[in-house]
């Protein structure tokens, strides 16, 4: 059987590393900081509504939590499992020679039900090391260990089980949200978590944040599936990334539907000879879509061709080129250019 590893093997070149690990990384001050910058005119009243429990979890308890559905990992709060196999690797080593780890935190909901809000990173390495198949991940072999090469190359089984225990019994320190504590603060404490070093992106930022307000969950949930739309999809193919529309379904998916059939991907893209160019243009899906959505139902009984005409030919003008230019963020620049499209397809 391999000999356990221990942190008082390595010297004293491990004690200095976690001396400065732990001088850094408490869970007292990384709360301080999610804190700071709250606006709030009484400092009593946001005493009183952030009701936080600090909470040892070892990781096996991690895992079985998870599996239980007791502990959501929620995708939309995180980027979702982006550490390389080498970072992950390396927060394996780190439990094993006994380094401190930062702490997790987590929201409770109104049926007890705990969600991950910072920390997936940890978390989701640590159970796809575990138990892989319980987050759909292949298994992890270790690489890029440094202080102790002798774990790489090696998944979970291989280590000892000696090894195995440590990893499953190291506790983690996890900061509770209690759910008597008002959304607003909820959504504030997560921003205060996400908005330093290199975190969350901004949109991704507000895509969690949506969701720790009262419906929040179901109005980024409406975005996201307006965002799947098949007919959107088709309309917007020259988009590198998503571009949410947060208007009636319905609505929404009429307009898309006339998009999509009738001027496909190149609908909101600059045309040359009849066909579209390049990456789809902020100015023209702006003028389409408005354009279309003031037409609709009338402008169905064109045809295809007619149609096309009408709309490239808007898009060549010299007028339409006058709303695109310079200040074209201006509102009426852009009532401008849906006014000639809803003009020419009406």
């Amino acid at each position: 059987m391999q000999a356990p590893l221990r942190c008082s093997a390595l010297g004293p070149a491990c004690q200095s590393v976690i001396s400065l690990r732990a001088a850094r990384r408490t869970d007292q001050r990384l709360l301080k900081r999610a804190l700071e910058g709250v606006k709030m005119a009484d400092q009593e009243v946001l005493s009183r509504q952030l009701r936080t429990d600090a909470v040892d979890f070892s990781f096996g308890e991690l895992v079985n939590l998870h599996n239980a559905k007791e502990i959501v990992i929620a995708p939309e709060y995180q980027r979702l499992f982006r550490w390389s196999d080498e970072q992950k690797s390396r927060l394996i080593e780190s439990i094993l020679v006994e380094l401190p780890i930062p702490p997790i935190f987590l929201i409770e909901g109104e049926d007890g039900v705990l969600e991950l809000i910072d920390g997936l990173q940890r978390v989701s390495s640590v159970i796809q090391f575990i138990s892989p198949k319980d987050i759909e991940k292949e298994p992890l072999r270790l690489i890029g260990c440094e202080l102790i090469s002798q774990l790489n190359g090696k998944l979970f089984d291989e280590l000892s089980l000696t090894d195995r225990l440590r990893i499953k019994r190291t506790a983690i320190r996890a900061v509770v949200i209690r759910k008597q504590g008002e959304e607003l603060i909820k959504y504030e404490l997560f921003k205060r978590l996400n908005t330093g070093g290199s975190l969350l992106s901004a949109q991704e930022i507000r895509n969690c944040s949506s969701r720790m307000i009262v419906g929040g969950e179901i109005f980024y949930k409406t975005l996201t599936d307006l965002a799947n739309n098949a007919d959107f999809k088709v309309a917007r193919d020259r988009l590198p990334d998503v571009m949410a529309a947060g208007v009636e379904i319905d609505i929404f998916s009429n307009v898309f539907a006339f998009i999509a059939k009738n001027f496909g991907s190149d609908a909101f893209a600059r045309n040359k000879n009849g066909e579209g160019t390049g990456r789809l243009a902020p100015a023209y899906f702006e003028a389409a879509v408005g354009g279309v959505l003031r037409v609709l139902p009338k402008a169905d009984e064109l045809s295809q061709a007619e149609l096309k005409d009408r709309l490239y030919g808007v898009y060549t003008s010299d007028a339409f080129r006058e709303v695109t230019g310079p200040g074209a963020n201006t509102v009426p620049k852009l009532n401008g250019r849906i006014d000639l499209v809803a003009k020419a397809l009406g």
